[in-house]
């Protein structure tokens, strides 16, 4: 994609992540999408098929860099300790910095289609895929002790997509990131870190 292309492109993701969480998908024309891109209603279809495509590709793209991040994170940590806390500190930030999707991802895509649904759980299951390969490293080396390494992603996964999705819809949301070290203690105590040996 040339760059001017790849430009217009990402305004009108910008634009559709904005007016998703405004309006919600439903009441989202592709419109008010191209209103907010700056472009005419007609442009938004050389890039897109319709507004289900734009939402599959808002979240894929998103997504991809969200766990790009994650992935940059964790590569230079020497403990599963301390790649679980960059994982907290990282998904807790990257939302804090990216309200309109955070409000996307927290209260649109759950009232999506099945289709949809199906359509973005790829990227969801990357990262679940990265949050157990953590836990998993972390029992085989003892830093950790966890019976079941699904339910220990879906309990830490859990408990940062709660928390998200509260400051969503919070009317006075206190900082996401000042809540990095509380989460932490609370997956050191759930499970067991620095008790073992």
């Amino acid at each position: 994609m040339s760059r001017p292309r790849e430009e217009k492109y990402q305004a009108i993701l910008d634009a559709a992540t904005e007016a998703f969480a405004e309006y919600g998908f439903f009441n989202s024309q592709i419109s008010k999408i191209a209103k907010l891109a700056g472009v005419a209603d007609g442009t938004i279809y050389l890039y897109f098929k319709n507004k289900e495509d734009i939402l599959i590709s808002l979240f894929t793209e998103r997504m991809g860099q969200f766990i790009n991040e994650i992935r940059h994170e964790i590569e230079e940590c020497q403990s599963a300790k301390e790649r679980l806390l960059r994982i907290i500190k990282t998904h807790l930030r990257y939302m804090q910095e990216n309200r309109s999707l955070a409000m996307f991802t927290q209260i649109e895509l759950r009232q999506s289609n099945p289709t949809i649904r199906e359509a973005i759980s790829g990227p969801l299951r990357e990262y679940f895929h990265i949050i157990e390969l953590v836990l998993t490293e972390g029992v085989n080396k003892g830093e950790l002790l966890l019976y079941d390494v699904k339910v220990g992603r879906q309990m830490f996964f859990g408990t940062l997509d709660a928390m998200v999705s509260d400051w969503v819809i919070s009317k006075k949301p206190r900082s996401l990131e000042g809540m990095e070290e509380v989460v932490f203690d609370l997956m050191c105590g759930a499970f067991k870190i620095g008790e073992i040996n």
